[in-house]
């Protein structure tokens, strides 16, 4: 037998391509002779994410639903010709198995495998799937999820297929070194770290909210300091506090050593970074996406603000309203050190540090 082939198809936003990588990286080291394909979408981030790596990279031409009716023509041609390089892919690598990511990027691919016997496996490690998932479910030999809730998301012909193991996530990541975080991001080491971030591709409502409190949290700068994630073209968003020490970059590629200074946060409640939080033991203040209609990053962070490991604080489309609920949220917790130290502990406690292992050892198995 030559080296097994695994396509890992889908993409469009780091929360896709994140669980993905760490499976890849742990199924790298489980099976040293694998190959592994990324088939992603076409958008920027995908390919700022996985240039910098070892594996194949094949953008698919697929386009998301459109909104309007303008926009069929050009997502039915994109779709038909995915579907014939999908075809193609799987017969001329002859995958192992291939794993779906999520988004519309997955959906030719695992379609494509799944009709010719090639093994299928999807991660939604969000609470409620999205379209692409809940079409591929029919196609899908096992589905790995996140939460419990997930499942009802699911028609009951496909549950039985539903393995309910966590978000898998890269190896290292909780175990990064404090005083080399800090000397990578030129942080100090005598100051707590809060860390901001909208994740991969940053969040204005997060970062004008930050920047509008800065001479509040300029009071707390004799024990705080920020380290602040912007996004894209958005490093300009932090003007932040004067006298407390900032540092603003628009991207991490160290996500490891960003947890590893990190001892508050403020974030979004994608899937992944709900996971991150808990396994690093992050006590965080969460602004979950407001524009999905199913509340999916409040699901997201149900669990861990129930533990007490995380708090809320609505993000609106009222600019005054962010601010103040994070002036109420975010200023009186960075006050309270002991508060910060019982939300530590609590998110710690739904850490499922083994779902990459898991996944991984599927994909390996269908090899044989």
């Amino acid at each position: 037998m030559g080296c097994p082939i695994y396509i890992f198809a889908g993409g469009g936003t780091g929360g896709h391509l994140y669980p993905g990588l760490a499976v890849a990286e742990e199924l790298n080291r489980l099976r040293p002779d694998a190959r592994i394909v990324f088939a992603c979408s076409h958008r920027p981030i995908d390919r700022h994410i996985l240039d910098p790596l070892a594996y194949a990279v094949v953008p698919q031409p697929a386009r998301p639903m459109p909104r309007g009716v303008l926009g069929w023509g050009r997502f039915a041609m994109g779709l038909a010709i995915a579907d014939a390089r999908a075809r193609q892919m799987v017969r001329d690598l002859k995958p192992a198995a291939v794993l779906g990511l999520g988004s519309y990027a997955a959906v030719p691919v695992v379609r494509a495998a799944a009709k010719v016997g090639v093994p299928t496996a999807m991660l939604n490690p969000d609470a409620v799937p999205g379209k692409a998932n809940r079409y591929l479910a029919r196609f899908a030999d096992v589905i790995f999820t996140q939460f419990v809730m997930t499942a009802e998301s699911f028609p009951v012909s496909v549950r039985k297929g539903i393995r309910r193991v966590g978000c898998p996530l890269r190896s290292g990541l909780a175990g990064a070194n404090r005083d080399e975080a800090v000397e990578y991001f030129s942080l100090r080491d005598d100051r707590k770290t809060l860390l901001v971030f909208g994740a991969s591709q940053g969040a204005s409502s997060i970062n004008n909210a930050v920047t509008a409190l800065a001479g509040e949290l300029d009071e707390l700068a004799d024990t705080w300091q920020m380290l602040h994630f912007t996004g894209a073209g958005k490093v300009g968003q932090s003007a932040g506090p004067t006298r407390m020490h900032t540092v603003a970059r628009e991207y991490c590629d160290r996500m490891d050593l960003a947890y590893a200074a990190a001892d508050c946060a403020l974030c979004r409640a994608g899937a992944s970074t709900v996971a991150e939080l808990a396994v690093t033991a992050t006590p965080a203040i969460l602004m979950p996406y407001p524009h999905h209609a199913d509340k999916q990053q409040w699901l997201n962070a149900a669990g861990l603000v129930e533990a007490g490991g995380a708090m809320i604080c609505e993000d609106t489309a009222d600019a005054e309203a962010n601010v103040e609920n994070l002036r109420h949220s975010l200023i009186p917790l960075l006050g309270d050190l002991a508060s910060v130290e019982n939300m530590s502990r609590a998110a710690k406690v739904m850490a499922r540090p083994e779902a990459t292992r898991e996944v991984t050892g599927w994909l390996a198995g269908a090899v044989r």
